[in-house]
């Protein structure tokens, strides 16, 4: 059974606003899927209408088989949501919030604590454990949001920029807890976040979005060749032959397109015949970043159906 299944789903508000518009995409279980856009793009209103918060103008959509819009409750039984506010109680504390939740969860309360305990321990905040929530950073919040979620078990987590406010070593923490939970138990993560470059990092499959539409869907590899599957080699050299087809991005450093990495000597050993120094080279293919706004660009050349 697929994870989600989302098929042209449309969201117009009372006001007339489309906010998404003949959205479809399947994730398979144990996806990380990265739903990328900037802010106002429809990431989280796809996100409501997969937790049954609101229902589709048309179209449906399924979460393990559940339709959100007729079945909410059930569809909450599996899932786990984290927002970039995390909506606790500010005079418990973090064990309390955690074990309260896990109990509207349906834990006994024996199992609760036993994996708020965990949790706590997992995401470094073992030792803030019996400090009231009021007292937390930022940082902290976000990380008890993410065990707060997780206290069930969910089939699917919806994260919305988990990584908010925390520092460097934090961020580490939490991308090694997500990569876990989707490769060793099987737990699919919906991930959006208009953060391309943390994306890339841990995603497996992603979804581009912008102004309601969706631009693109596939793996790393699928999206570059939407765009251009070779690499970008960076040269920095003191000379460039003419019949090279390179670009000029500073004052010795330049830019050349090649579709693989046979062709780099070839421009190497024509640079060095022809007297020039070469300093450096660099070939790498297109990061998800470049993808993406290669795509929004194309998409407002043409319109959003013609990408």
């Amino acid at each position: 059974m697929n994870a989600v299944n989302a098929e042209n789903l449309v969201k117009i508000y009372p006001s007339g606003k489309k906010a998404v518009s003949d959205i479809s995409f399947t994730l398979k279980q144990g996806e990380v899927f990265g739903f990328l856009g900037p802010n106002g793009a429809g990431k989280t209103t796809v996100v409501k209408l997969l937790n049954g918060i609101l229902k589709a103008s048309s179209g449906e959509c399924r979460v393990f088989g559940v339709d959100p819009a007729e079945n909410p409750v059930d569809v909450h039984k599996v899932s786990g949501v984290v927002t970039e506010h995390a909506q606790m109680y500010g005079n418990m504390t973090g064990l309390q919030n955690l074990v309260f939740y896990g109990q509207t969860f349906g834990l006994t309360p024996t199992e609760s604590r036993r994996r708020a305990v965990d949790l706590l321990s997992k995401l470094e905040l073992a030792d803030a454990k019996d400090r009231n929530l009021e007292a937390y950073s930022t940082g902290m919040r976000q990380r008890l949001s993410l065990a707060r979620a997780m206290i069930h078990r969910p089939k699917i987590l919806f994260l919305d920029e988990p990584t908010s406010g925390l520092d460097p070593e934090s961020v580490a923490n939490v991308n090694s807890m997500i990569k876990n939970l989707a490769q060793e138990d099987g737990t699919t993560v919906f991930l959006c976040t208009h953060q391309l470059r943390y994306a890339q990092e841990i995603c497996t499959y992603y979804g581009l979005i912008s102004n309601g539409v969706m631009l693109a869907l596939g793996d790393l590899e699928s999206l570059r060749e939407m765009v251009f599957p070779g690499l970008n080699v960076s040269i920095t050299a003191d000379y460039m032959p003419n019949e090279i087809c390179a670009t000029k991005t500073g004052a010795r450093d330049y830019e050349v397109k090649v579709n693989s990495e046979a062709e780099i000597p070839h421009i190497i050993n024509r640079i060095v015949k022809e007297g020039g120094n070469i300093y450096n080279v660099t070939a790498c293919r297109l990061s998800l970043e470049e993808i993406y706004f290669a795509l929004f660009e194309k998409s407002r050349g043409k319109g959003h159906n013609d990408v």
